[in-house]
Order: C-alpha cells, then structure tokens, then sequence
C-alpha cells in the first residue's frame, strides 16, 4: 500500500469517526426522531440509512400510514446525511413523491445518498422502503450548508 492510499484510508477512517460524531450530538436533542422511532443503521460522510416502524397512532383515518410519517423519516435521514460534514446544514427545499401505501407494522427503511454539492447548497435523494423492499416513497432534498461548526459551543441544539 503506497502512503497515498495509507492517508486515503485514514482520511476515510477520520471523516467517517466525525460523521458518527457529529450525527451523535445531533440525536440526543432530537425528540422528534426519537418519538418517531428512528433507529439508525447505517452512517457515513453524506449518507444515511435509518428505519422505523410503523405504530398505529401513525395511521391516517383510511387506515393506512400518514404521508407525514413517511415524509419525516426520509427528511431525518437527509438531517443526518447532511451533517456529517462539520457545519450546521439547514434544508432550505424538499419534496416528495408517493409510490405505494405504507401500512400498519410496515418497517420503514430511508436512505440518504448526497448526489452533488455546488458551493453553499448540497442535493440529496432520499428512497423510503418497505421489509419487502418496495419502494414507497422518493424524497429529493435541498440543503443550505452554514459558516457554523456543529460541534463548536455557539451550534450546540436546544
């Protein structure tokens, strides 16, 4: 291995010890995700992979999965894969389509992949699944990346 790919590797080994880090900090200020039963499975720089299942209070009044559940587990995914970098990022523009209807006891699975970056902004796709892996929903997320550190004392949540 050349001391390239050996600094590659610990750059690698390093972004992803911050990305868990900071995705850390972020998780035990949010009650929403929490209350939603967002389980984080998997984590790296600019992606993210959590799931839920969906509890009865989750229905809508035909019986199946509200859209604001689906919704809200594809936009933590985005919260978590776009703070992974360092700096506060705030979604500025998402968007969602509906594939298929989600219901009673289903496991929810969303990940998060970053696909471009342009200065300040960053574009995520977001792809909601079920256990049998259908594709129920298609979240496209814009984010606005701050000047602010997540981990410095004036970006700690409340």
């Amino acid at each position: 291995m050349s001391a390239a790919d050996v600094a590659a590797v610990a750059g690698g080994s390093e972004a992803q010890a911050l990305a868990e880090r900071l995705v850390a900090t972020m998780r035990v200020a949010d009650g929403f995700s929490a209350w939603l039963g967002v389980e984080l499975v998997a984590l790296g720089p600019g992606t993210c992979t959590v799931r839920a299942t969906v509890r009865r209070e989750m229905l809508n009044g035909f019986g199946v999965c509200h859209g604001g559940v689906t919704y809200s587990l594809a936009d933590s995914a985005l919260a978590f894969a776009s703070n992974t970098h360092g700096r506060v990022t705030m979604s500025i523009e998402n968007g969602i389509s509906y594939v298929a209807p989600v219901a009673f006891g289903d496991v929810l699975t969303a990940v998060a992949v970053e696909e471009g970056v342009g200065g300040r902004l960053a574009f995520y796709r977001v792809t909601v699944r079920t256990q049998p892996d259908t594709v129920v929903a298609l979240f496209r997320g814009t984010v606005y990346r701050t000047q602010r550190e997540m981990l410095s004392a004036g970006a700690r949540h409340e």
